[in-house]
């Protein structure tokens, strides 16, 4: 059963019947597992055999087995696709479009032991006689080993569960989404016992001494993934190898292998799955989501209450409560008479409107025909949202029937060519999903949710966001919302952190009109700080926005990201880098005051004290409640927004003798390649901080304001 499958399903059972059925088959693949521990009359257990056959082809080629065949192709871009027992490359729906050529320079060749390997420029892949699958990088050390899959296999036909171990190095550490964990890397919540973690998406970054590599299994089924970092043996030589398990239950045992630098693999992941799609300048200000019963005026009050202090405000988001019933796509005329007028209004105080649209389509609201929309079809798009002035969509979960990933790709799609068709590129399309499959990026971004409760679900939203940027979704974010009970403390610190985050969304549970100014002046007046410097920091977000369409570098990195052959910093979870200039140190315990923070190489400025700090070192700084610790890498160009509105150059004095520089893009919309980059470079001599434009003629002076910062603040060297 396919993710298509599963949505006609609920369909013609309706929501009761499904979830029903749902837990019927999973009880049913339950009981197949503890069958598989001990194969009896009706479950058989398979692998692959020895190899018997080997037919070379372009990239690679087809490698046949006692009792199943490998394909291996690397392509031209140096991706690695493997796929057992006939799997190919297509159809996916994570591909952006057709499989990319294969390397004509890339062939099987006899290895030592009766295997088989494939040497390309990037990437050496080894095949054993048995079927173990190695990754190695050119100079022939090991990245990762796939040892043979097994299937368990009913006697009467039907989808096979199948499981694949793998290897690799004791010294690396795992990344991104691939299970649910408190910490930034997946092993770091799974593997201290071991435990099997549900499968989001079968992605993992991997990051060791000897290179980085991103393993993407391309299967939508359902699955627990289950990882244990390794561990080095203080030179005795016994070292423990980190491991992965992937058990499916069902679905094509097929995959790529990207190698290179992490941002390399970023960029050959992104010409793989699709670039991702440029949100409007407006999604990257502050959005407030409204999910009362209210109707127009309630809408103009909250708007207003932004407005008389002082916050800023760029999107509202319209919950359940606008539509008619909870149904999709149908507005509450009684509360909602004139949305066009009411959104129009809106634009004129430069704020846009956001409509929810439940992910779950009931069955008592399906069309007259009976038919559900077949969302794997290019051909389905929404229409009609634009003449209701809405100028994107925020997708939920429905309670009882999770849409299953290909058809939240496929509501993302349907979304995104919608409104692009209908909304001018300056004014949309921003579509967000709640959840996450391979290719997403294409559309839009996911906002996250209000995540777990208390400080552990505020260090795991941080996870979050890390984790989709390493998987290729750059534009995500949690939610602000005021639970009752956390406190104002910890309210303040969730805002903090989203304020540096590429989607910041507001909003409350239970209050009247939701706004910060609800949880008391002291509140009101740290938010109010937070919202005023990421107003400041907009051009940079549209700037990293901009590269990380044309490159998949994500917005949010960890801080191992330029110099990932450092391992404390592979291990450090409470601090990011925005971009390649801002490392952001995020308040995530209770009480705190200072913290400590962990410097990558080079100089660092406090951008609070200006006071200049040597890296790589530990230092413990300042964190009062009404800001968080931010460092500026020294050298770097920001763009920022100046008092006039217009943008003009931060510039973060180089150390002495250094150099710097930096890019910046200017807002622009969807489609195509977007506005030229301009490219700066900073030079110091001295006292004396020079700022030059590079243009294909030479260099000239900056038309835009800049200000140096880094010069008279407190200096000092850690």
């Amino acid at each position: 059963m396919n993710g298509r499958d599963l949505v006609r399903s609920w369909w013609s059972v309706g929501v009761a019947g499904a979830a029903r059925g749902l837990r019927t088959v999973r009880a049913a693949w339950r009981r197949r597992g503890a069958d598989a521990t001990g194969p009896g009359p009706r479950v058989r257990a398979r692998v692959p055999g020895t190899v018997r056959e080997v037919e070379p082809g372009p990239g690679g080629g087809v490698l046949r087995f006692a009792r199943s065949e490998l394909r291996i192709l690397v392509a031209v871009n140096g991706a690695v696709f493997w796929g057992w027992d006939g799997a190919g490359p297509e159809p996916s729906y994570a591909l952006a479009g057709a499989c990319p050529e294969p390397d004509p320079r890339a062939e099987l060749e006899p290895d030592t032991d009766g295997g088989w390997r494939v040497v390309a420029e990037r990437v050496t892949v080894a095949v054993s006689r048995h079927g173990a699958v190695e990754v190695l990088t050119p100079g022939g050390v090991t990245l990762r080993r796939d040892l043979p899959p097994r299937w368990w296999e009913a006697e009467g036909g039907g989808p096979a569960r199948w499981m694949q171990r793998s290897e690799v190095p004791a010294d690396a550490r795992f990344f991104g989404p691939g299970g649910r964990a408190e910490g930034p890397r997946p092993g770091n919540g799974v593997s201290g016992t071991g435990s099997a973690a549900p499968v989001t998406m079968p992605v993992q970054l991997v990051v060791a001494d000897a290179g980085t590599h991103l393993l993407f299994v391309d299967n939508p089924w359902d699955g627990t993934l289950t990882l244990r970092e390794g561990a080095e043996g203080a030179g005795s030589g016994h070292d423990r190898a980190g491991t992965s398990e992937l058990r499916m239950e069902g679905g094509p045992v097929r995959g790529w292998v990207m190698v290179g630098t992490p941002a390399r693999v970023l960029l050959t992941w992104a010409s793989l799955t699709g670039a991702p799609a440029l949100p409007p300048a407006w999604a990257f200000g502050h959005h407030h989501v409204r999910e009362g019963a209210g109707g127009e005026d309630e809408v103009r009050r909250v708007v207003t209450g932004h407005q008389e202090r002082g916050l800023p405000l760029d999107a509202v988001h319209l919950g359940h409560g606008h539509l008619d019933g909870g149904r999709a796509f149908t507005v509450d005329q009684d509360r909602f008479p004139k949305l066009p007028v009411l959104a129009d209004e809106m634009r004129r105080e430069g704020i846009r409107l956001v409509s929810v649209v439940p992910s779950a389509v009931r069955a008592e609201d399906r069309c007259h025909e009976g038919v559900f929309p077949d969302l794997t079809d290019a051909r389905v798009r929404y229409a009609g949202l634009a003449a209701q002035g809405v100028v994107g969509v925020w997708h939920t979960a429905h309670a009882s029937v999770p849409v299953g990933r290909v058809d939240a790709l496929g509501l993302a799609r349907a979304a995104y060519e919608g409104l692009r068709a209908e909304v001018p590129a300056e004014e949309g399309p921003l579509v967000l999903s709640p959840s996450v499959w391979a290719g997403q990026q294409r559309y839009g971004g996911v906002w996250c949710g209000e995540g777990a409760a208390g400080w552990s679900g505020l260090r795991a939203s941080l996870a979050r966001v890390l984790g989709l940027g390493l998987c290729g979704v750059p534009f995500s974010g949690p939610d602000v919302v005021g639970v009752g009970g956390e406190g104002a403390e910890l309210y303040v610190r969730r805002l903090q952190l989203a304020a540096y985050l590429p989607l910041l969304r507001t909003g409350a549970v239970g209050r009247a009109d939701g706004g910060p100014w609800e949880h008391g002046a002291v509140v009101l007046g740290h938010t109010r700080v937070a919202l005023g410097e990421r107003r400041r920091l907009l051009p940079y977000f549209v700037t990293l926005a901009h590269l990380a369409r044309r490159t998949g570098a994500p917005m949010v990195r960890p801080v191992w990201w330029p110099a990932p052959e450092e391992r404390e910093l592979r291990d450090c979870e409470d601090a990011f880098l925005l971009g390649d200039a801002l490392l952001v140190a995020p308040v995530l315990e209770p009480g705190a005051v200072r913290r400590e923070v962990r410097l990558p190489r080079g100089r660092w400025y406090d951008t609070a004290t200006g006071r200049a700090y040597e890296g790589p070192a530990k230092v413990l700084v300042d964190a009062p409640l009404e800001r968080i610790p931010v460092f500026a890498r020294a050298g770097a160009v920001l763009p920022v927004r100046g008092e006039d509105g217009g943008t003009e150059l931060e510039v973060w004095a180089p150390a002495p003798g250094r150099s710097g520089g930096g890019l910046v893009v200017p807002g622009g919309g969807d489609g195509g390649e977007g506005p030229e980059a301009e490219r700066y470079s900073v030079t110091r001599s001295g006292p004396r901080v020079v700022v030059r434009r590079e243009t294909e003629d030479g260099v000239e002076e900056p038309s835009r304001p800049v200000r140096v910062r880094g010069l008279d603040g407190p200096g000092g060297q850690m």
